[in-house]
């Protein structure tokens, strides 16, 4: 069982007040605690796919200029055997996933909110495109 968001937050807040205590007495905080956290992702973000470098930022540029395009192509590169964070989902379903984001962008775009959403969808097509090539080439992520 994964820890939770809320289980993470109380584990970073506990070390703070285990090190702001611990500054107060003059001591140093190096105690060893190490927290870590993990992103919970809903299944939109999931099924955002991991793609080439170029084609992530090809899609960003699509998605700033047409909100939604990017995020149309981003689906068809699911169906060209792109990876995505929902293996258990057959590959039809993750493709529809990325159609209803992509509508959802296109509809909303008039009032802004698409057009954001689209935008930040871009980057976190081109983010996942670095963090693969860190992944394919043994290099410790740092973002």
């Amino acid at each position: 069982m994964e820890p939770s968001h809320k289980d993470a937050e109380t584990v970073a807040a506990a070390a703070a007040v285990a090190a702001a205590a611990a500054a107060d007495r003059g001591t140093s905080s190096s105690s060893g605690v190490v927290v870590q956290v993990r992103e919970k992702k809903g299944p939109l973000r999931a099924a955002i796919p991991y793609m080439p470098f170029p084609v992530a930022v090809i899609c960003l540029f699509l998605n700033t200029f047409v909100p939604g395009l990017g995020t149309l192509v981003s689906a068809f590169t699911v169906l060209c055997g792109a990876r995505t964070d929902l293996p258990d989902r057959h590959v039809c379903c993750v493709f529809w996933l990325n159609i209803a984001a992509a509508l959802i962008q296109m509809l909303t775009a008039i009032v802004m909110v698409g057009w954001i959403m689209s935008i930040f969808w871009g980057m976190d097509m081109v983010i996942l495109a670095i963090s693969q090539g860190y992944k394919e080439q043994g290099i410790p992520q740092q973002l």
